[in-house]
């Protein structure tokens, strides 16, 4: 066998193979005699088919096999032996070469490759990013220990509405002279009224009482979400036609979540027995939590500002066509318009992957598997977590973190966040970070403007 490589520049190459008999006839001989001995055919006994007869039947298709097999391991190799780095994968070279397929035959291949581009992308101090330290605030502090306590309270069915309530009651379309609409929306569902956004609307609900009527509710103005609106008047999701009609709102029962008392029992099944002694322990421990999660979105936002800042700087060019070729391989489904479309942010993708990897390499940060285990662990954990109160044991969540890593895609996955975190730690000792206190509602307002 015989593999040559071609530059065509310094993004492109063609790689030319030729294969003799003496590369895959031992191989095709193999085959045939293992194919024979499975096959089962009348007038022959169980695995004495002569080779003859295997070869005559299904000869072609075992050389074909064994010939693409034999090219791709030797392409493959080639390109790891002589450590070129490549974009994409290998695409074959479209040309009208016809083969006979025949058992003493030399078949020449050739395969386009997109070459990786030199990484000339350094950081120092003299690149400057800021750095979030969010504050909690009283607002946000308020806000979360309601919520905590609503979460471990109790429902309780009063006789007046008030704001934060859900209304139960029965919704009927109305038609423009104020009368039932016949045949229209007709649903016993429930309305929470920190859903309602329209002031005037929540001042109808406000004070209502069990079998009072809103002769007239545009529920459309007040709730002003397509989704919530599908959700409350039982719309199919996939044919959804919001009617822009008015409602007779009938109560039917009041729904109230009740905050849970500020006690020692409370306390416990919160933190642990005995962990939370008192109301101002329970805040301080609410307070440490919020402080943990605003330094990750810290962290987050700073790791886009990054991303951002460092794709700017990372110009270096690809070989697009190439690359925009391979794309149309490896993705069957998606059409020149979406290509060209979405091309853009995958360069950009790609340009900061390659300048993630060479600062990998100079800068030998080792990802160890353990690294990765404990990264899906944790992100598993999470997810539990948002499902049952009750955490999983080491032993049920290791096991779980050991079956999700298994499927390839999952461990590719989690390796890449792994190598970006590493890459992101290493990279905050490197640049200038201009540190700036901030109020979580007001980092909030700044991260939804970005």
């Amino acid at each position: 066998m015989n593999i040559t490589q071609e530059k065509i520049d310094d993004l492109n190459a063609v790689l030319t193979v030729k294969i003799t008999p003496d590369d895959y006839q031992e191989k095709v001989n193999k085959a045939i005699k293992d194919q024979a001995k499975k096959m089962k055919l009348p007038g022959f006994r169980p695995g004495m088919v002569p080779s003859a007869h295997v070869k005559k039947m299904y000869g072609r298709s075992i050389l074909v096999e064994e010939v693409n097999t034999l090219l791709s391991e030797s392409v493959s190799n080639y390109i790891q032996q002589n450590e070129i780095e490549i974009l994409g994968q290998p695409l074959p070279k479209e040309d009208e070469t016809q083969f006979n397929w025949d058992f003493k035959d030399e078949f020449v291949f050739q395969y386009e490759l997109g070459l990786a581009p030199a990484v000339d992308v350094a950081f120092s101090d003299k690149d400057k990013l800021t750095q979030y330290i969010i504050k909690v605030d009283p607002d946000t502090l308020a806000a979360r220990t309601k919520n905590i306590r609503k979460s471990y309270g109790k429902m309780t069915n009063p006789d007046v509405v008030a704001d934060g309530d859900v209304i139960f009651g029965q919704f009927q379309q109305l038609n423009a002279d104020g009368s039932i609409f016949e045949g229209g929306i007709d649903v016993t569902t429930s309305l929470r009224t920190e859903s309602v956004k329209d002031a005037s609307a929540l001042k109808a609900l406000i004070g209502l009482k069990r079998e009072d009527v809103v002769e007239s509710f545009d529920l459309v103005k007040a709730v002003d979400d397509e989704r919530q609106l599908v959700k409350i008047l039982k719309l199919d999701e996939e044919n959804a036609i919001i009617p822009e009609s008015k409602f007779k709102v009938t109560v039917k029962n009041i729904n109230r979540l009740e905050e849970a008392d500020l006690n020692q029992e409370f306390f416990d099944k919160i933190f642990g027995e005995g962990t939370v002694k008192n109301e101002e322990e329970f805040t301080a421990k609410i307070t440490e939590e919020l402080e943990s999660m605003m330094t990750q979105d810290a962290d987050k936002k700073l790791a886009g500002d990054l991303y951002k800042y460092g794709s700017e700087k990372a110009t270096m060019k690809l070989p697009d066509e190439f690359l925009k070729r391979w794309l149309k391989v490896a993705n069957k489904e998606v059409n020149d318009e979406e290509l060209e479309k979405g091309y853009e942010d995958f360069a950009k993708n790609l340009r900061w992957t390659l300048v993630e990897n060479k600062i990998v390499k100079d800068q030998k940060l080792e990802i160890k598997y353990e690294d990765v285990f404990e990264a899906a662990k944790a992100r598993l954990d999470g997810q539990f977590r948002m499902y049952s109160p009750t955490p999983l044991t080491e032993e049920q969540l290791g096991q779980y973190t050991a079956q999700f890593l298994q499927e390839k895609e999952n461990a590719n996955r989690i390796f890449d966040e792994v190598k970006s975190s590493k890459v992101f730690d290493y990279l905050k000792t490197v640049i200038s970070l201009d540190k700036k206190e901030i109020a979580f509602n007001e980092f909030e307002k700044l991260a939804n403007e970005a």
